[in-house]
């Protein structure tokens, strides 16, 4: 892969793993190698599923601590824990020359609700190499990691079904 760059998906709006999903599909299409480390989450949801079964070219690392996805009050030492082994693996994978791309899902979660510590988002951002694409997702981006990305996109809400008491849907949003 030629110069790789920072990408950050963030907002309050649905569609910053789907967008993360999207590149994936795009990336193996040009027979790129893809690690994806999602923070906080366990579940294997359909693209998970999906990914796992249909595309060996995708690695995928779940940080979670195995009560599915974190809620800010009730972070625990196992959600610290996994957090932690989580930033150790995704340093790993970003500088380890396998994968062209690497996908941070939920990081900017976990930085914000200080289960891992912006410093260390920081320091992957650093530690990039030039010729890998590096994806942050999560809502709650930092301003210096916002400042620090080479794209920013966020997702805003404008009306969502979600308000009128519709549940997150199989195939749709799980």
């Amino acid at each position: 892969m030629e110069r790789g760059y920072i990408e950050v998906y963030t907002g309050n709006g649905k569609g910053k793993t789907t967008a993360m999903i999207g590149l994936t599909v795009r990336a193996v299409g040009a027979n790129l190698k893809v690690f994806i480390g999602q923070f906080m989450k366990d579940a294997i949801y359909s693209e998970i599923k999906a990914l796992r079964e249909r595309f060996p070219e995708v690695t995928i690392e779940q940080f979670g601590s195995g009560k599915g996805f974190v809620h800010a009050n009730r972070i625990s030492d196992k959600d610290i824990e996994s957090a932690s082994y989580g930033y150790k693996r995704s340093l790993e994978a970003l500088t380890s020359s396998l994968y062209d791309v690497v996908i941070l899902d939920e990081i900017n979660v976990a930085a914000f609700m200080n289960i891992i510590s912006k410093k260390e988002v920081l320091d992957l951002m650093d530690k990039k190499p030039p010729n890998v694409e590096l994806v942050l997702t999560g809502r709650y981006a930092s301003p210096e990691v916002i400042e620090k990305a080479d794209l920013v996109t966020e997702m805003k809400d404008i009306k969502h079904y979600f308000e009128k008491g519709v549940q997150g849907r199989y195939g749709i949003e799980k």
